[in-house]
């Protein structure tokens, strides 16, 4: 083989989009794309030149295509990569990979048994100054974490809720602002600060009309006895993100993509019990980084690494192991907000999920629905 052949499910904004990216790729052919409205696969279908389908098992079982990329709403994801894998092929999905952790451990376990694929779409991860930043933590230039710290904040109006019947809606996306914008710094954080093994969250829903989360704070514990904590809404105009990661040898920043790095002299510990000054402030340094330019960018970057994987055995930048961090966090500070109690990390799955069941059966259709299909401005070419 030596291009994949790629099928779309989902021809909302974001799969759109990477219709064209698979477009743009030497190495794989886009066959085949799904929606379950007849009308817009149709459009899209004749604009790419491949054949369209309504029912993603059909496309799935057709046999012309060796991959697939799902871009639907959360809720759908599991079932159309578990299938996806039973054909045989292999799957990237759009973040989050699931609503449930559950649901994420039965991905993980399709795409073991089928030896097959399983990438998120966490591209982030392949920012340089992200690169660089888990370097540095990784090869122990901090020395042992000691404290966490992430805020992260975004801007959506109520039009952007009103846009399809499933937004913000226990039935429709299982979740608010913690699955659908956060993801992607949820999964940063995790990388570079580690799992916590308690999370006591407090969630709630200002300005916007919606029955989800659209603010979240918690407080977090680590097996080794560091703290942390985290940040996230939709309704702060001035939008970005701001990480800290301190350890004993060190301490790292990152404030929307710019990254510093501050090298103590010595040990936090060791200058505590040694010095016999009683002012007696800690050296450190500012260190120099040298961040390489990103020569590829954004989706495309981890769909590259998703026909890659498949090709020529590379390894995936952002793998279902790794993508169910952030759903399990997502699913620690949602069961702690509602149980007002804090929850020890793994969650019981048992316990979420009956949560999560409860939470959908008591959703209200939407009255306001005002459907729109665009891509988020920033992900256009």
């Amino acid at each position: 083989m030596d291009r994949v052949r790629i099928g779309v499910v989902g021809m909302g904004g974001m799969g759109y989009a990477h219709c064209k990216s698979v477009s743009e790729l030497e190495n794989a052919l886009l066959t085949c794309v799904c929606d379950n409205e007849e009308s817009v696969v149709r459009e899209r279908a004749a604009e790419f030149g491949v054949r369209p389908f309504t029912d993603y098992r059909e496309m799935v079982g057709s046999g012309c295509c060796d991959a697939v990329i799902v871009a639907i709403p959360h809720w759908f994801h599991p079932d159309v990569s578990v299938c996806a894998f039973e054909k045989g092929l292999h799957v990237l999905s759009e973040k989050p990979m699931a609503v449930t952790v559950e649901d994420a451990d039965r991905m993980i376990k399709a795409a073991r048994d089928h030896k097959r694929v399983l990438s998120v779409m966490f591209q982030r991860r392949t920012e340089p100054v992200i690169r660089k930043a888990r370097e540095i933590i990784s090869t122990g230039q901090i020395g042992e974490i000691i404290r966490t710290l992430c805020v992260d904040s975004w801007y959506r109006t109520q039009a952007y809720y009103d846009s399809n019947v499933w937004r913000a809606t226990w039935k429709g996306e299982g979740a608010g602002v913690l699955i659908n914008q956060a993801p992607h710094m949820i999964d940063i954080f995790l990388m570079l600060g580690g799992m916590p093994c308690r999370v006591e969250a407090r969630t709630r829903t200002r300005f916007h009309d919606i029955e989800v989360e659209n603010e979240v704070q918690a407080v977090l514990e680590y097996g080794n006895g560091a703290c942390g904590y985290y940040y996230t809404t939709t309704f702060e105009p001035v939008h970005g993100h701001y990480v800290e990661i301190c350890g004993e040898k060190g301490k790292l920043t990152l404030h929307s993509g710019q990254l510093k790095f501050f090298r103590y002299q010595g040990g936090i510990s060791r200058h505590i019990a040694e010095s016999e000054d009683m002012w007696a402030e800690m050296e450190f340094k500012e260190e120099k980084l040298e961040i390489p330019p990103q020569t590829v960018q954004g989706h495309i970057s981890i769909i590259k690494n998703f026909i890659s994987a498949i090709l020529d055995g590379q390894e995936v930048v952002s793998p279902g192991e790794e993508g169910i961090h952030s759903v399990e966090f997502c699913n620690a500070c949602i069961l702690s907000g509602k149980k007002k109690k804090p929850v020890d990390l793994p969650i019981d799955r048992k316990e979420y999920t009956d949560l999560i069941e409860e939470l959908k059966r008591n959703s209200q259709p939407k009255k306001n629905v005002r459907i729109q299909r665009a891509t988020d401005p920033q992900y256009r070419k």
